[in-house]
């Protein structure tokens, strides 16, 4: 079963989470776990609560902590349908665009909700 971090508190994430689930196979093995107000089990898995808000975070049925592209990549590649989509940004060339091109959006949309803190 993998576990999936997301904010609980982004109203994209859950339309995101939504979609996923509403795909054929999708949400079978997958466990979705609000990273909201969990900041002290998020440090027990190991995840900076920092990160897990400006990163998806994901872990495997081992135990591992696959967070970023490297995230989405194994969520996509459960479902048939996005397996193309899950090869195709682990691409050289398209994995540093998309993963600026996220950070991005994400600093950008938690400034504008007012919830940023950390770095940036």
């Amino acid at each position: 079963m993998l576990k999936v971090f997301y904010d609980g508190a982004c109203p994209r994430c859950i339309a995101d989470r939504r979609w996923y689930e509403s795909l054929p196979r999708a949400a079978r093995g997958v466990e979705w776990v609000d990273i909201t107000g969990r900041d002290d089990q998020l440090r027990a898995l190991g995840i900076d609560p920092f990160r897990a808000l400006t990163e998806l975070h994901v872990q495997d049925e081992t135990g591992r902590i696959h967070r970023e592209l490297d995230a989405y990549i194994l969520l996509l590649a459960r479902v048939p349908r996005l397996a193309p989509l899950a090869w195709l940004i682990g691409l050289p060339l398209v994995r540093p665009l998309l993963s600026r091109l996220y950070r991005r959006w994400v600093i950008r949309r938690l400034r504008r909700e007012g919830r940023l803190r950390g770095p940036s």
